[in-house]
């Protein structure tokens, strides 16, 4: 039982959890209109990656642990069997780490039924993939696969299991018939590696790929290209099964509405992320589907400028049992901002606080709901679906039905087609205006879609990951997190606040009226560590808040140093804009320095004068130091912050460095370099 234990003690605690009363006799209302994609996804960047700096890709320590627990458990081993009867002939996999590839599989499985064929999206982490052999005994039958690969060339967590088994195994596939969908993000070095892995395995293993490998790309625009890779692979499916397109772009309702008017409130879902009641009755141990709420202690701005705000916050995690290590990420479930639940509910003339459940129509499908229920829509649109990220084109196409001005449900289906126009029209007046649902329903008077089936379109709301700022050692019952709020003003003029960094801005750790600030939580395992030796130097760069789990590993030597262990060097380059600016950690790094914890604090202010100075700069100065620490003291050197533009240049600065002070040729540095990533002496956490 969490302290407090009731959903009395959750709102008092400044969660916000209401369970309903009880309202009178429960009646259904089945859903009309076009069938929606299941399951979420969004491009704006919701997770944390680290350098895996093996062989693509490799599992964490963590990883390997928690396989034996996953591969022990009981699979639905039998999805060919369940094609069979139920009449399906296509299957798409997804690897999904943030519910993009999810939602890109759920709507190629929905294509199916225009060519007189029945689909199934798949989690590959349910089944036992040694049964993809047995799939050519389904007439007509094709495996898709949409693989995303999660930051620096990993399978995301729910395809690592499909992973190894493609490693390991010598099945024979001869007979399955296949494609691949990747999801990628140039910015990282090992773009689409997971995508592209499983492409060549399954050739390898006998398979015969129908169509060319998709490559998705995040870092321009995922959705165009997914749209283009589509349009030109239904077309070769037909021509290889021999089959035709029978209808249009799909108009079926893919759940029913059922409104609860007579429910026991201790039934209604009030924003738990798996087991209902989860939130009042803590029981470890504590992970994606079942996060702890953790008391917010500290909430302190870390910078003095005012045109940014930079916040320090710190977690209690007591009485968890919930273990990390320096360079572990801490996820963080937040909450959309209730002014805009609140103008969502009123534009569509709803009553937010109706009870109900949507419920899938396929009774054959695992995905019983969109999002728990039953629930109301006020908990949906709060604490389980996306409302602030640009909607997707099958989102605009589903909605324009509920356009009454013509004109206004042409644009929509424009940008939901896959027309040249369409197009560009989609990328400058959505994603690039950065127009989310809201804004959409505001600028588009006469569309009016009804509440529950924008419910069943919009993406779920996904965990914010964040690079722990402390180490366990020193702090054994508390994650501290650092983060920036993020806000900008569109170009329709609106402003746009970060989902995740404007919900724990607003965390107060004493609260109002005696309540305590809770945060849903869990720790997620990174290959991000120190060296197991405490004697080897470390070379860390991380500007802004880049500099988080570099606080932790600080931290860590200096009470390594506490207990009279040697530390070898220890250096961080750190970069912001000013001094008096956003100098983070200022008066912590100095006291660490000064004690000889950190034996070089090196700090690049990039607006000081005329010539901006970056870390890149500092490494330049130091070169002859760092090569001497890289190539005869073994150094290990670690890399947080910007993956697009600081990541990049820091690794050609290594090149030149080596280069010039290992008289290599350019091509024989940066092979020197790629090496030390392979044997985990260069570590990345980074992000786009």
């Amino acid at each position: 039982m969490y302290p407090g234990g009731s959903a009395q003690a959750l709102r008092g605690a400044g969660f916000g959890l209401t369970r309903p009363r009880s309202l009178g006799p429960a009646s259904s209302s089945p859903g009309t209109g076009p069938k929606a994609a299941a399951g979420g996804g969004t491009t704006e960047w919701s997770g944390r990656s680290w350098k895996c700096p093996s062989l693509l890709p490799c599992a964490s320590r963590a990883q390997q642990t928690l396989l034996f627990f996953r591969t022990s458990s009981v699979k639905d081993s039998t999805f060919v069997e369940k094609m069979k009867k139920t009449g399906r002939n296509i299957v798409v996999f997804y690897g999904s780490q943030t519910g993009t590839a999810e939602e890109f599989a759920n709507r190629l499985s929905k294509d199916a039924h225009r060519y007189g064929m029945r689909g199934m999206a798949a989690d590959p982490e349910e089944y036992d993939l040694g049964d993809l052999s047995s799939l050519s005994e389904i007439e007509n039958a094709l495996a898709v696969f949409c693989m995303a690969t999660y930051g620096e060339g990993d399978p995301t967590d729910n395809a690592q299991d499909f992973y190894d088994w493609l490693q390991e195994t010598d099945v024979d596939l001869s007979g399955v018939k296949y494609a691949v969908f990747g999801l990628g993000n140039k910015t990282y070095e090992h773009f689409n590696a997971m995508g592209k892995y499983v492409d060549k395995r399954l050739e390898q293993l006998g398979a015969q790929r129908i169509f060319d490998l998709g490559l998705g790309d995040d870092d321009g625009n995922l959705e165009e290209d997914f749209i283009t890779w589509r349009e030109q692979f239904w077309p070769a499916v037909c021509e290889h099964l021999g089959v035709e397109a029978t209808g249009e772009e799909s108009s079926i309702r893919q759940y029913e509405l059922v409104v609860h008017t007579d429910i026991d409130a201790t039934k209604v879902y009030v924003g738990e992320m798996g087991r209902l009641k989860s939130y009042e009755n803590q029981k470890p141990p504590f992970d994606a589907k079942n996060p702890f709420l953790a008391v917010v202690t500290t909430n302190r701005k870390l910078n003095q400028g005012t045109e940014r705000h930079f916040m320090h916050l710190e977690l209690d995690i007591s009485d968890s049992k919930i273990r990390y290590e320096s360079g572990d990420h801490v996820a963080v479930y937040p909450a959309n901002d209730s002014a805009l639940v609140n103008q969502i509910g009123k534009i569509l003339g709803a009553d937010l606080d109706v009870i109900m459940s949507l419920n899938n129509l396929d009774e054959d499908s695992n995905k019983k709901h969109p999002f728990p229920c039953p629930t109301s829509y006020r908990t949906a649109l709060t604490y389980y679906l996306d409302i602030t990220n640009p909607p997707r084109t099958n989102v605009l196409y589903e909605l324009a039905q509920y356009a009454s001005e013509p004109s206004e449900q042409e644009q929509l289906r424009k940008m939901a087609s896959s027309s040249g126009e369409g197009k560009e029209l989609y990328l400058s007046w959505v994603v690039e205006a950065r127009r989310h649902i809201l804004a959409i329903l505001q600028d588009y008077s006469s569309l009016r879609p009804p509440i529950d089936h924008l419910c069943e379109l919009l993406p779920r709301l996904q965990a914010r990951y964040y690079s722990i700022a402390s180490s366990s050692k020193v702090h054994p019952n508390a994650v501290h997190i650092c983060a920036v709020a993020v806000e900008y003003e569109t170009q329709s003029g609106r402003v746009n606040k970060g989902v995740a960094t404007s919900w724990l801005r607003a965390k107060e750790p004493s609260g109002e009226n005696g309540r305590r600030a809770l945060v849903p939580m869990f720790v997620r395992k990174s290959q991000f560590r120190l060296p197991f030796k405490a004697t080897v130097p470390v070379i860390m760069v991380g500007p802004g808040t880049g500099v988080a789990p570099f606080i932790g590993f600080v931290q860590e030597r200096a009470w390594l140093r506490q207990q009279g262990k040697e530390v070898g060097e220890t250096l961080l380059y750190y970069g912001c804009r000013r001094s008096d600016e956003d100098y983070l950690y200022r008066e912590e790094l100095a006291k660490l320095h000064q004690d000889g914890a950190l034996s070089q604090l090196s700090v690049a202010f990039s607006r000081e004068q005329p010539q901006k100075v970056y870390v890149q700069h500092l490494l330049q100065r130091d070169r002859e130091h760092l090569w001497k620490l890289i190539h005869d003291g073994g150094a290990h050197i670690y890399v947080c912050g910007d993956a697009r533009n600081m990541a990049r240049d820091v690794q050609n600065t290594f090149y030149d460095i080596v280069a010039e002070q290992g008289a290599m040729e350019h091509a024989q540095a940066v092979d020197y370099v790629k090496k030390l990533m392979t044997k985990g002496r260069y570590s990345l956490d980074v992000w786009s």
